[in-house]
């Protein structure tokens, strides 16, 4: 469901350049989501995506998977500087470096909202790089507000979705707590993950720290924590990978032709 979700929202941001089918849009995602293993913070996921796309249209939906990223940025940071400040209300804690967090976080969302409503001016901006000089003069990006709820509330939909998968494992792992401080812990747990950038050999040491310290007040094992993160990470990034990897071999991509011609 939550890749799922991602593809028919990919489909719908990039149908304004390039029509795709939904079984393109999902061969795209999954090949994505295995070339980004690659990079730190998934930066060479936009190589395997574009593939599926036509040459010359290559830079605008390059430009587009950037700005999609930002609209589930946009709830994950949002739910998490939310959660954050639930936290210190709940606890008393008072630290800077949480502070930081959320003015970081609030930051970012404001940042988000702007490259959203203005990626027209991006795209004339991005033109002293090489790669997006080649891009058609003729196709100006725009988000009409029926597009941006569209994919505001797709990119909801996708949070629930991937938030649930963490509390059900967390539930069956752990059936006693309170939902509310578990759901704000989650919500914590995600903005982090996605703010700070993963290398694929570390990731799972890298999330299980994550967990271990936005559930830090919580009475379960280390245990506990740990593989409720693992578990959520295999769902949604190794399996997934491995789609992709498939995909990858069954359509013998060459990455050195994914260029705009």
């Amino acid at each position: 469901m939550n890749w799922g979700i991602e593809s028919y929202k990919w489909k719908s941001i990039t149908k304004q350049i390039e029509y795709v089918s939904y079984k393109t849009s999902l061969k795209s995602v999954f090949s994505g989501i295995c070339i980004g293993n690659l990079a730190p913070g998934r930066a060479m996921e936009f190589l395997a995506k574009i593939y599926f796309f036509t040459p010359s249209n290559r830079p605008s939906i390059t430009v587009l998977h950037f700005i999609n990223g930002m609209f589930q940025m946009l709830i994950t940071v949002t739910m998490g500087v939310i959660a954050i400040a639930y936290k210190i209300n709940q606890t008393n804690t008072s630290s800077q470096f949480i502070y930081f967090i959320i003015a970081g976080g609030i930051a970012l969302i404001l940042f988000f909202c702007w490259s959203i409503l203005n990626v027209s001016f991006i795209q004339k901006k991005l033109g002293f790089i090489k790669w997006f000089k080649n891009m058609n003069e003729t196709q100006h990006i725009h988000f009409s507000k029926t597009l941006i709820l569209k994919l505001v509330l797709l990119s909801i939909i996708r949070y629930l979705v991937f938030t649930s998968q963490f509390y059900l494992i967390y539930n069956v792992l752990s059936p006693q707590n309170i939902a509310s401080d578990v759901i704000m812990s989650i919500a914590a747990y995600f903005m982090l993950t996605s703010l700070i950038p993963m290398i694929s050999v570390i990731e799972p040491a890298i999330r299980a720290a994550i967990a271990l310290f936005v559930f830090s007040h919580a009475q379960d094992n280390t245990i506990t924590i740990v593989l409720s993160s693992t578990f959520v990470w295999i769902i949604n990034v190794i399996i997934p990978s491995i789609i992709g990897y498939i995909i990858i071999l069954r359509e013998k991509i060459d990455f050195k032709t994914a260029n705009a011609h």
